[in-house]
């Protein structure tokens, strides 16, 4: 009874050890790859699979998550310059040719950075500096084309390839800089002559408009005193007075007004009048009608 008790625990333990050793699970993202009697077999995926103990084996257990590189690599661009490219890569087994990838490339990254270098020492060397700023997606779509080529014969997928830095030597970075401020300074000095040529000219203008507008005041002003001066000789006409009177008393009034203004300026020191006024009034009607005379000839 005992003994048939041993062998029947003894079944068990093999049935058990058979059980896991022909049972195994796939985890998500992941694939298998089943070898029998060391030769391909197949290639499983996520889930639950059975295998024949002994005969059959994993021989390989493939991630089929993004994988990322990033790759450094100094090189020349065409005007001389030597830079430090910076690429980072994504790529991924290709779930149809997981097989090929791990029978096919023993060193994934290594030969994925050797075609990256490869592809950017033929792409950055055909480009001047600037251009290899301006055009860094270019050259990171460039770089992505050929190496996805390559990488599928192998079973790999590029997802996507990026030029994350393109650094020159600081020498350089500082003669960029030097440049830069020189060029701002051109603008900033154009923009500075051009605001003060726009303020000559307001300047100019403003200046031409207000000596218009005085000489029209003038005018104005000397139109009114000439009508005034008509008015008053109609004035005195109406009420009989001869005409030489009548000149008498404008050149009288205009005077006086003259003599006005003398005394009422700020400007003025002195004044010297005739001392026989209002004896002398003859005298100095005389000669400011003289001078008057004199003048208008």
């Amino acid at each position: 009874m005992t003994g048939s008790l041993i062998s029947v625990i003894v079944i068990l333990v093999l049935i058990i050890m058979f059980l896991f050793g022909a049972l195994y699970v796939v985890p998500q993202q992941q694939a298998f790859i089943v070898e029998r009697l060391g030769k391909f077999k197949k290639v499983t995926y996520a889930g639950l699979h059975a295998k024949i103990p002994i005969v059959d084996r994993i021989s390989m257990k493939t991630n089929m998550r993004v994988n990322q590189l990033s790759v450094k690599l100094e090189t020349k661009t065409l005007d001389n310059v030597f830079v430090t490219v910076v690429v980072s890569t994504q790529f991924r087994v290709n779930p149809e040719n997981v097989a090929t990838a791990y029978y096919e490339l023993r060193d994934p990254a290594g030969q994925l950075r050797s075609y990256i270098e490869d592809a950017l020492r033929s792409a950055i060397p055909g480009l001047k500096l600037d251009d290899a700023f301006a055009r860094k997606d270019d050259v990171a779509s460039d770089v992505q084309k050929t190496v996805g080529q390559e990488m599928s014969k192998f079973g790999f997928s590029v997802i996507k390839t990026l030029v994350t830095a393109i650094d020159p030597s600081q020498q350089v970075k500082n003669a960029m800089d030097s440049i830069n401020a020189a060029q701002r300074e051109k603008e900033a000095t154009r923009e500075r002559a051009q605001a003060q040529q726009i303020q000559i000219e307001t300047q100019a203008a403003a200046e031409a408009e207000r000596t218009r507008l005085q000489g029209e005041g003038q005018a104005n002003y000397r139109r009114e005193i000439a009508n005034g001066i008509v008015d008053q000789i109609k004035s005195l006409q109406g009420v009989g007075m001869e005409i030489n009177d009548v000149n008498n008393v404008v050149l009288f009034n205009q005077y006086l007004d003259v003599v006005r203004s003398l005394s009422e300026s700020p400007n003025s020191k002195t004044v010297v009048l005739p001392a026989s006024t209002p004896g002398g009034y003859n005298e100095l009607f005389n000669q400011v009608t003289q001078a008057t005379l004199t003048t208008q000839k």
